[in-house]
Order: C-alpha cells, then sequence, then structure tokens
C-alpha cells in the first residue's frame, strides 16, 4: 500500500436535496504542504470538518495516514489538529489555562515545557496572562495555532491560518509553518482566500467548484499547462 496522509474515495455530503461534496476522489502524499482552494460555498469548510471527524460523509471513505476514519477515528485524532479564525477558545479563560487544558485533552508529556516552546515561537508570552476573549482578531490567530500544535500533530488542517494578522506576522508565520513541516516531515493541508499564500507555500493543490473537484494535483503544472502567471489568473480566467 503507498503511503499517503490524506485519501478520500467517492466522498460525498448532503443536506436535504443539497450536495455540498459530490463524489470527490483524491489521495495526498504522506509529506507536504497542500493547498485546498475553492470560491464560497465550493465545499473547503465541510471538506475539513469530514477530515477532522466532526462531519459525518453521506457516502464515500475517509482514510488518514491509510486508516480508515471510521473504523480508527479516536486513533486518527490523536495524530491531528487544527486551526480555524472562526472556532474560538473557551473566552473567560486565559490563553494559558486554555493552553493547559488542552494539553491534557490531546494527552502531551511535559506540557508546561511545550507550552513555553511554542508561546516563544510564535511569540504570545505577552498574552499567557490574558482573557483569551480580550484578544484581538490577530492575537487569537496566533494563540490557536499554538493550541493546533501542542500535540505535534502529523496532519495540520489549517482554515485561513493568517486571517487578521498584518503583513510582517503573516509572512513570519508562513515562514513558520514551512520550517515546522520541514522539520517534522508532516502533512499541512491548508484553506486559504490568500492566493498569494497558497503560491508560496503548497506544492499541490485541490480546487473545488460547487463541490467538485475542478483540478488536482501539482500547482506548478497547473501553472505550466494553462500558461496561467498566477493563481489570481487562474481563477479570473475561470469565473
Amino acid at each position: 500500500m503507498i503511503n499517503s496522509s490524506v485519501k478520500t474515495v467517492k466522498l460525498s455530503k448532503q443536506y436535504e436535496s443539497t450536495f455540498v461534496l459530490k463524489n470527490i476522489s483524491f489521495e495526498l502524499p504522506e509529506s507536504g504542504l497542500f493547498g485546498i482552494l475553492g470560491r464560497n460555498g465550493a465545499g473547503k469548510t465541510t471538506l475539513l470538518a469530514m477530515l477532522m471527524g466532526l462531519v459525518t460523509p453521506s457516502n464515500g471513505q475517509i482514510y488518514i495516514f491509510n486508516k480508515s476514519i471510521d473504523l480508527k477515528k479516536y486513533e486518527i485524532l490523536k495524530e491531528i489538529n487544527f486551526q480555524s479564525p472562526y472556532v474560538e477558545l473557551p473566552k473567560k479563560m486565559t490563553v494559558i489555562q486554555n493552553l493547559i487544558f488542552y494539553s491534557r485533552l490531546y494527552g502531551v508529556l511535559n506540557y508546561n515545557l511545550r507550552i513555553e516552546e511554542l508561546s516563544n515561537d510564535l511569540r504570545i508570552k505577552d498574552l499567557l496572562n490574558k482573557n483569551y476573549g480580550t484578544l484581538s482578531s490577530g492575537q487569537k490567530t496566533r494563540v490557536n495555532l499554538v493550541k493546533a500544535l501542542l500535540n505535534n500533530p502529523r496532519l495540520l488542517l489549517l482554515d485561513e491560518p493568517t486571517a487578521s494578522l498584518d503583513v510582517l506576522t503573516s509572512d513570519f508565520i508562513r515562514e513558520y509553518l514551512i520550517n515546522f513541516q520541514r522539520k517534522n516531515k508532516s502533512t499541512i493541508l491548508i484553506t486559504s482566500h490568500n492566493l498569494i499564500e497558497i503560491e508560496k507555500m503548497c506544492s499541490h493543490l485541490i480546487i473545488l467548484d460547487e463541490g467538485n473537484i475542478f483540478f488536482k494535483g501539482k500547482l506548478k503544472s497547473l501553472m505550466k499547462e494553462n500558461n496561467y502567471s498566477s493563481l489570481k489568473d487562474f481563477f479570473l480566467k475561470n469565473k
């Protein structure tokens, strides 16, 4: 069996008479940075939610590191994590309380050292004793990323990882994630409306269009074979 990080087979999700995803099949290598693109309503968030086991497919199968999510869900969940600007942590708890809580939830050993390491790396030490609910959107984004890295996940799912961040902080976060992936040989799957971000970070793409896969493969192949100058150029020509 070929080692892969994520594999879907004829995956569908239907709400009443509406199909959000329609029989999509793809397979990603075991290590790398991969992008999921598509306009609003294309099915990106639903796909991530199914990969995390939060949403049950109407049809089809999902395999994470060659394990069926139907059969090995809790075993798989130990090896993955996610970050999204649309999912907040408990607002009345301080940042450090939240990070300790999630460290224990994930079964992180020596979690105080892990929290200290990530807090230094992602520059949130000055936020640790503040209530999460009082933070700005950009500060929450950085804290949420620390939370997502606590268990050193083999598969990291990121929904808009630099949302609400200024330009310099966005560049810093992108470089950090690239280095994290290289160091840990992990798989990072990113959804983003920032096309430049995807171009800088991702080697492979899955492009969704109204629940279908419009393109899957190497970013360089998409550009070269269609003579696109950028991803923006691609979307402008495929309105």
